[in-house]
């Protein structure tokens, strides 16, 4: 299945406000009936009308006839509605204004089906993302070193796994080392994830330093000639100073080893988080200057505009989307799909 599929299927299984939101607005407003045709022209519906299809597009749309397509004029209250759905969709207050100002210029005034509001949204929100989507960058000095932070439970692990088999898969010599070194149970599901992808995962005994650990494993990295060398950390709050004053000693021992590591800092966001993402960046940037994002969880409960709001607030490089458990579960982010993913419309 493809990367819009599971989206599609799998972002809104559990969450469908905002689609509900687009149609309720134009169900608010009143139908528009077509003009009349002229009395020696064609006697089917004036151009403009749609025709609702049967499955998902009829749902999206809102009529399951073959009845003229609700439309609603785009007005001030249609504008008001339309933010109120797009912050509901966990896209933030800023982000939500601007998308919606962006979509009324030139439109305003206009008559619009649900179908062209989604389109308009959809065009609004891959504009925002195209210039974030970037996949990893990969340089030729190596080991290139990749710290990946995040809060507790926010899917470094599985990143982690699923990013190594990928560049295993395309011909790279890969390490990872365990850097959670006080949760064995951790480092334990770090190597069945390095087992899975094929990948030599480097432990230290519990409760061990993980700056030292950092520092050995880049060693090793570089004696063996790897490509890239993985580094998991432990999961801290963003609130709890003394975790982000232990992950900056992290980077700063790496520094000692090469003054240029770690080379890309991504940091694993939880969708599922909603608008706490943002504090999140805010913080770990400070601590540990991020590089880029990965988001997980798009699979859950999570609504998915706060990625918009990412965008648009941060314009940090968006690497990849997670929609699922298995190891290829992890795509390159593609904005145009995401946008249509995120606000429902039916793939073509």
């Amino acid at each position: 299945m493809s990367l819009f599929g599971k989206l599609r299927d799998r972002l809104f299984k559990s969450s469908s406000r905002l689609e509900e939101g687009l149609d309720a607005i134009v169900d608010d407003g009143e139908d528009i009936a077509p003009p009349a045709p002229p009395s020696d022209g064609p006697t089917a519906l004036a151009q403009g009308s749609e025709v609702a299809q049967k499955g998902l597009l009829a749902r999206l749309v809102g009529r399951a006839d073959e009845g003229p397509v609700a439309r609603r004029r785009l007005d001030d209250e249609m504008l008001e509605q339309l933010e109120e759905v797009l912050i509901s969709a966990d896209m933030g207050v800023d982000t939500a204004l601007r998308v919606t100002a962006n979509m009324a210029e030139g439109r305003f005034g206009r008559s619009l089906s649900v179908r062209e509001i989604k389109e308009l949204l959809a065009a609004e929100i891959a504009r925002v993302m195209e210039p974030v989507a970037r996949p990893l960058p990969l340089y030729p000095k190596t080991p290139q070193v990749v710290l990946v932070v995040g809060v507790n439970g926010s899917g470094k692990t599985t990143t982690i796994g699923k990013l190594a088999s990928q560049f295993r898969a395309a011909g790279k010599s890969v390490v990872i080392a365990a850097g959670d070194t006080f949760r064995a149970a951790a480092v334990e599901q770090l190597q069945v994830w390095g087992e899975r992808a094929g990948v030599p995962v480097l432990t230290a005994p519990e409760g061990s330093d993980p700056a030292s650990l950092a520092f050995d494993a880049m060693t090793k990295a570089e004696a063996d000639g790897a490509d890239l060398l993985m580094i998991d950390t432990a999961g801290r709050l963003q609130n709890r100073g003394d975790l982000m004053e232990e992950l900056a000693k992290i980077v700063r021992v790496i520094r000692k080893k090469d003054p240029d590591a770690p080379h890309n800092t991504l940091l694993v966001l939880d969708a599922t988080t909603g608008q706490n993402a943002l504090s999140q960046v805010e913080t770990f940037q400070k601590m540990a200057h991020v590089s880029g994002l990965v988001m997980t969880k798009l699979d859950g409960t999570a609504r998915g505009g706060v990625l918009v709001a990412l965008a648009d607030k941060f314009g940090l490089p968006i690497h990849a989307i997670g929609v699922g458990e298995q190891i290829d579960d992890l795509s390159p982010f593609d904005p145009e799909e995401f946008a249509a993913a995120l606000t429902g419309l039916a793939e073509e």
